[in-house]
């Protein structure tokens, strides 16, 4: 395969809000598959920005190097089960207790 055919491969991307040194919040995004492959930053968008500089860089490395590159592993099968009127009244409760947000930090004492 060719460099930019391994970096149009698809890999499962993971984000976590994770406390810092000076105990601000986080985002930081991985990539499981490609080890030590992770960006994190203030908002979810720079840490996938940098996940993604970091990506093409140990793809490029490794290939330069004659190393294989991880294989992505297979897609679900099954889709996640549609949200039933119940878990959406539960959603709607937490956005009314402000225990849920669309804000890019989570609310001081807010569990991750």
């Amino acid at each position: 395969m060719t460099l930019e055919e391994h970096l149009a491969v698809p890999y499962v991307l993971c984000l976590e809000s994770v406390p810092g040194r000076d105990g601000e919040w986080l985002r930081r995004a991985r990539y499981p598959e490609l080890p030590g492959c992770v960006g994190e930053g203030a908002s979810p968008l720079e840490a996938i920005a940098r996940l993604e500089e970091a990506r093409i860089r140990y793809i490029t490395e490794r290939l330069a190097r004659g190393e294989p590159i991880p294989v992505p592993r297979p897609p679900l099968r099954a889709a996640a089960a549609p949200l039933s009127a119940e878990r959406l009244e539960f959603a709607r409760w937490l956005v009314a207790q402000k225990r849920l947000s669309d804000d890019e930090r989570p609310a001081p004492g807010a569990p991750c």
